[in-house]
């Protein structure tokens, strides 16, 4: 009879199949250390596509680990970081008084502003009717003086810092907004703008921006007369601006630190210019 302990390990095999063969043990192992070399980063959506970018050129330069993005907005960067859910979490807006006992770290700024579709005929609108048509005392096109349309409100979704930032600028609450679309990030908001001619919107300057670039079919309106651009975010002139923060529950230790620093630094400042971003100094 041949022993069970006289086998040898078959090269390539699962490690499913070798949990009673010799030698499994160091298997084991090496493969739980692989997975342990991973970051985990929850949070805001604005910031989610910059940081799955960096989290690439950090894994070019880390080899066998691993950057796993998940967006759901930046409370939930908040939540799951306390929690300790996620190693890293992203943040699009400056944190709370509350929120003070986390570590926060800038790798950008961002403005944001309000859309519209590309073929409506309005090419600005004032912070009070702007107000108006967001609490429903505006509710046609041709009340601001553009062509009979019934407007299509659109609004973010609760734990949204978008949203926080929207409501803070014009001095609303969400409850006195009356939306028909209530989204989550951001594309899903410039998707459905730019698939309807009459609605109205409000995202980040650089995902804006990104989509006009490529091709995307919607406008981004000038907020008090200034004009929506990164370049007015970074100047300072742009009335609705916000840090994009990754957060920790404790000082960052180890790849999280690394990957902060790598975040802050000069080597993803061509990734933060091409996302519309502005770079901040470390």
């Amino acid at each position: 009879m041949i022993k069970r302990s006289q086998f040898l390990v078959p090269l390539g095999i699962g490690l499913a199949s070798c949990v009673w063969l010799q030698g499994c043990s160091s298997v084991n192992k090496a493969a739980n250390n692989k997975v342990q070399d991973k970051l985990v980063l929850t949070g805001s959506s604005t910031v989610a596509p910059l940081a799955a970018e960096i989290g690439k050129r950090f894994e070019s330069k880390h080899l066998g680990m691993r950057v796993d993005i998940q967006s759901g907005g930046s409370s939930r960067g908040i939540s799951d970081t306390r929690q300790g859910v996620a190693d890293i979490g992203m943040v699009s807006r400056a944190l709370k008084s509350e929120e003070q006992d986390l570590k926060a770290f800038s790798i950008a700024r961002d403005g944001v502003t309000v859309i519209l579709h590309k073929d409506n005929p309005v090419s600005s609108l004032t912070d009070s009717q702007i107000v108006n048509i967001y609490t429903g005392k505006v509710t046609n096109w041709k009340q601001v003086g553009s062509k009979d349309g019934v407007i299509t409100v659109v609004n973010k979704a609760e734990g949204r810092s978008t949203l926080e930032l929207f409501t803070h600028y014009f001095k609303l609450k969400n409850t006195d907004i009356k939306a028909q679309v209530v989204i989550g990030d951001n594309e899903q908001g410039i998707k459905t703008v730019a698939g309807n001619p009459n609605a109205i919107g409000y995202v980040s300057i650089g995902s804006a921006e990104n989509s006009v670039a490529n091709g995307g079919s919607i406008k981004l309106l000038p907020v008090a007369g200034v004009t929506a651009t990164t370049a007015n975010v970074q100047n300072g002139t742009f009335p609705i601006s916000r840090p994009l923060n990754l957060v920790t529950k404790t000082e960052p230790q180890g790849l999280a630190k690394e990957f902060i620093n790598f975040a802050q630094s000069q080597q993803v400042s061509d990734i933060v210019k091409k996302q519309n971003f502005v770079v901040v100094s470390k």
